[in-house]
């Protein structure tokens, strides 16, 4: 008896990861075949030299990565284009000091918020314009940290722009 639920255990789980997988490649119309993902330019006030090209690569990796859509230059089926239009760091909880000095900041958050416009002409209802920011909090100095902290921001931006573009959440 035992062995007969833990095969029906396993067969159903497989059965959940199988469809799973399904719905989320069924968000993507069948006959889009191609994507063109743009350079988003970062036009943000504070300017990180690299980000721009971090981000485009990262957003390039996920679609090859978790799709079945072929990267082009110039036509394709859709297109993703948009830009970095924000990079800010805050602090988000504030240390008081001693002596009577200005009070310090004990952490700081890092922001970045991209704008992002998906088109696909065969079906306007799953186009979409956006702007989308995503954050990360950090203690100490920025410089020693700020290639990671993009890293992580990079991956979930990446995650909802492909969410938002593909699984229709």
């Amino acid at each position: 008896m035992k062995k007969i639920i833990s095969s029906v255990i396993i067969v159903l789980s497989f059965g959940l990861l199988s469809s799973c997988y399904t719905l989320r490649n069924e968000a993507i119309p069948t006959d889009l075949k191609t994507l063109n993902i743009q350079f988003f330019e970062n036009n943000a006030p504070l300017v990180v030299n690299n980000l721009s090209q971090i981000f485009t690569e990262a957003l390039k990796e996920r679609v090859r990565t978790q799709s079945r859509l072929s990267l082009v230059r110039g036509e394709a089926d859709a297109t993703l284009s948009g830009s970095i239009i924000g990079y800010t760091i805050a602090p988000v909880s504030i240390e008081a000091t001693s002596n009577n000095t200005a009070p310090i900041a004990d952490a700081n958050r890092l922001s970045i918020t991209v704008k992002v416009k998906f088109v696909y002409d065969k079906d306007k209802k799953i186009n979409f314009e956006e702007s989308m920011t995503r954050f990360a909090n950090y203690r100490g100095d920025i410089n020693s940290q700020e290639q990671k902290l993009i890293q992580e921001i990079t991956k979930q931006l990446t995650e909802d722009i492909y969410n938002k573009a593909f699984s229709n959440w």
